[in-house]
């Protein structure tokens, strides 16, 4: 990866990531990633904000290489996970005087993550500035966007918010700008969902924050960097608040064909009320897909078949993923087909705690799918029709 010159003395020295398509061993990432790393050269000193993956610490050093830095005052992790601080101790070594600048949380996972010695730490404070000489960096912790310690790093006199995850999207490009807003838009809000949504309440107190600086870029340490921050912090407005839209998500599994007749028909009277429809085959989809999905959706309807009283394992995952990513959806509602006894709804009603939404009754289907199960289902239509009439997105 060559490095690329933002603005004068401001470089982005990261790397990308083409063929990475897992994260964290759970995430897909169908466009690979980059992990951001930029380097400031002050009259005085000169700063590199974020590393790279352990993977990837080699490219890192070559770029730092090709512009002949000789030294590296401060190292400031905005971050502590690995993708963004794992190749600290290899820029340590290769730069021994360096001094690792964070806040007190993020100096102690540094210690336990990568065992970083104490005397290598700076610690800085909310709002806390540090002079380069020429440039000023200014520090805002921004807790719960994605981790406790997590900060962001601001350039005053570059008008550069170095943002970390926040704004982030997992997206290989040879762009360094945004270019293409729509492709940029969506990769995103999968970030978002995957990663952020979990956290939408802190993070409102953290984009006012981000409000209030003058800014011309957003660099963030996944994907191009925003030279229209009105963009994406418009964007993130929207995810983050309580609005809702006329949409229903349904997710489902079927085992012989029951399920997915109780699927086909709901979709078709959710066009005829029109209703948008979002149905994902669990055992096929993209779960970023899904995640996408519950992050404007009004209603989710759960549809899985019945396996030894319970619901089917893939649905049960799902339910466990809407519940740990807090979606700001205000109706859920499950249908099941069983054979001789079923104990599905007790079940997935009792893991969505942490959504704060009505259940709507539940449909339950012995066997097949007859005359009466279908009145059944077109009632639950109309009622979902009439609740989102309720909450006026219709």
């Amino acid at each position: 990866m060559t490095t690329e010159l933002i603005k004068k003395n401001i470089y982005f020295v990261g790397t990308i990531d083409w063929d990475r398509r897992l994260f964290d061993e759970l995430i897909p990432l169908p466009d690979g990633t980059s992990y951001n790393s930029y380097l400031i050269i002050g009259s005085q000193k000169t700063v590199l904000i974020d590393s790279t993956d352990p993977t990837k610490e080699n490219e890192l050093v070559e770029n730092l290489k090709s512009l002949n830095i000789k030294t590296i005052d401060y190292l400031i992790p905005n971050h502590a996970e690995q993708d963004h601080s794992g190749a600290i101790p290899k820029i340590l070594q290769l730069y021994p005087k360096t001094k690792v600048v964070t806040n007190i949380k993020c100096k102690d996972m540094l210690k336990d993550l990568l065992l970083i010695p104490e005397d290598k730490f700076i610690v800085v404070n909310d709002k806390e500035k540090l002079s380069l000489g020429d440039k000023t960096l200014q520090f805002f912790l921004t807790p719960w966007v994605h981790w406790p310690e997590t900060m962001i790093t601001y350039l005053i006199e570059d008008k550069i918010l170095f943002s970390c995850d926040f704004f982030g999207s997992h997206l290989a490009t040879s762009d360094l700008y945004v270019k293409d807003e729509t492709r940029v838009y969506a990769s995103a809000k999968r970030y978002y969902a995957e990663i952020m949504m979990p956290f939408r309440i802190p993070i409102r107190k953290n984009v006012e924050i981000v409000k209030q600086l003058d800014i011309n870029f957003i660099a963030p340490s996944h994907g191009p960097i925003y030279n229209n921050p009105k963009f994406i912090i418009e964007s993130y407005s929207d995810w983050i608040s309580d609005n809702v839209k006329n949409e229903v998500v349904l997710p489902y599994v079927s085992m012989h064909g029951s399920t997915q007749k109780i699927v086909d028909y709901l979709i078709d009277e959710f066009i005829n009320l029109n209703i948008p429809v979002k149905p994902f085959n669990i055992t096929k989809t993209d779960i970023g897909e899904l995640a996408i999905s519950l992050v404007d959706a009004a209603t989710i309807v759960i549809a899985t078949p019945t396996v030894l009283t319970a619901a089917h394992p893939a649905a049960t995952y799902v339910t466990f993923l809407a519940n740990v990513l807090r979606p700001k959806t205000k109706f859920v509602s499950i249908i099941t087909s069983y054979g001789w006894g079923t104990k599905v709804v007790e079940q997935l009603s009792s893991m969505i705690p942490n959504l704060k939404v009505e259940l709507i009754p539940p449909v339950l289907i012995k066997g097949y799918p007859k005359e009466q199960d279908f009145v059944a289902l077109k009632n639950l239509t109309s009622l979902i029709l009439q609740k989102h009439r309720q909450i006026k997105i219709i």
